[in-house]
């Protein structure tokens, strides 16, 4: 049995003994003291559920019970018991005796019963009623909109809604609160990746210009959004715009350096057309200096092979490898190494270069620094905690 349920209808079964005893000379004493002994008697032999039902019918919707008629529902929609909850407060709606806020907030509830029930279209429609009706209500109700409109992939109107939770700009007071979405993280970082999704579904129906147009405006309400930064440089690229493309990607060194290896490919594309793979190479040993990590030291290793032979660039990652142990580097150097060896040795390395290469297959590439999820596919939208852009390669003591 869940302790807290027993702990709430224990509460809930004191609090209407309480009531029933006050307001004995208006209830009739066949009907509900019967229904409340009855919920006394199930959840003293351990059957939660039934005590539930009894005393929903045995406690009165009024003004002074609204609140334990919520609290109950709130947790059975906690528990998963979500057509119990709508039941509670579909229960408070059928009484047109409450005050009107006290109706709205039974509303946003049952709303909430919807949205965990997976009902999107009723709750939407409840949702927009209080967005319209409830002052109180609005800012709750346009939050938990935007966890529909994320779900549905409606992203113009949850570009919407959340610039309408943005604080108003104004000469008197320039700076406020951070408004926050439902799950807690900021609405200007979440509004950012509603561009950028925009963007994408626009980039696959060949729209470069008006994806352009989104991504620049999602940089416009968080600077420091990388996928924006990413997601232009590719386009930029990809249109022969090689300037703008490293102009962009170079960014991300400023706004989230852990993100400096996902420019690396674009960043080689763009050089090469330049004929500038020098700049390249100086600009990605900078980064290393400051900010070291698996793909750089391989992108930089790769420049050095190119340049100067497998000896030089085993060399190098030699020296970065005892500054910084890489699983990733290691089964580089053993293939570079491969190559000036015959015979025992030379199986040797292949096999050692094949268990390295089946612990890397084992690990996840990427982790969300939030809640912890990890996979080896970096989601914009972490699948745990559903915050936005905190999914970022693992790097940790650089054994990756």
């Amino acid at each position: 049995m869940n302790d807290l349920l027993v702990f709430v209808l224990l509460f809930a079964a004191i609090g209407i003994g309480w009531w029933l005893g006050r307001r004995s000379v208006r209830i009739a004493p066949t009907d509900l003291p019967g229904q409340y002994y009855k919920g006394l008697n199930y959840l003293l032999d351990g059957r939660p559920d039934g005590a539930v039902d009894a005393f929903i019918n045995a406690l009165e919707v009024n003004t002074e019970t609204l609140e334990t008629h919520i609290a109950l529902g709130n947790l059975l929609r906690k528990r998963g018991e979500v057509d119990r909850a709508i039941r509670i407060h579909q229960n408070l709606l059928a009484r047109p005796s409450l005050p009107r806020q006290q109706v709205h907030q039974a509303h946003l509830e049952l709303a909430r019963d919807y949205i965990s029930a997976g009902l999107f279209d009723r709750a939407e429609r409840l949702l927009l009623d209080l967005v319209r009706d409830s002052p109180e209500q609005r800012r709750a109700s346009q939050r938990h909109l935007l966890e529909i409109f994320q779900s549905q992939r409606e992203w113009a109107n949850a570009i919407e809604v959340a610039t309408e939770l943005l604080p108003r700009k104004s000469l008197l007071s320039q700076t406020g609160p951070v408004p926050l979405g439902a799950n807690r993280q900021s609405v200007a970082v979440a509004l950012a990746h509603y561009h950028c999704e925009l963007a994408a579904e626009l980039l696959k129906q060949g729209n470069v210009q008006a994806a352009r147009k989104e991504l620049q405006q999602g940089l416009v309400h968080d600077r420091l959004c990388v996928r924006a930064s990413l997601m232009l440089g590719d386009l930029e690229c990809q249109a022969g715009n090689y300037r703008q493309a490293i102009r962009a990607l170079r960014k991300v060194r400023q706004q989230d350096p852990d993100y400096i290896p996902e420019t690396i490919s674009t960043l080689q594309e763009a050089y090469h057309q330049l004929g500038e793979e020098q700049t390249l190479r100086q600009y990605l040993e900078d980064c290393l200096q400051s900010n070291p990590a698996a793909p750089l030291v391989l992108a930089v290793a790769e420049d050095i092979r190119g340049s100067s032979g497998d000896a030089a660039a085993a060399t190098f990652l030699s020296t970065q490898l005892a500054k910084y142990p890489s699983l990733r580097g290691l089964s580089r150097l053993i293939g570079l190494q491969m190559g000036n060896t015959e015979g025992q040795i030379r199986e040797n390395l292949s096999l050692l270069e094949r268990l390295v290469e089946r612990l890397l297959a084992e690990r996840p590439t990427y982790r969300c620094s939030h809640c912890g999820f990890s996979g080896r596919q970096l989601h914009w939208f972490c699948p745990g905690c559903k915050h936005w852009g905190t999914v970022k390669s693992i790097r940790g003591n650089r054994v990756d």
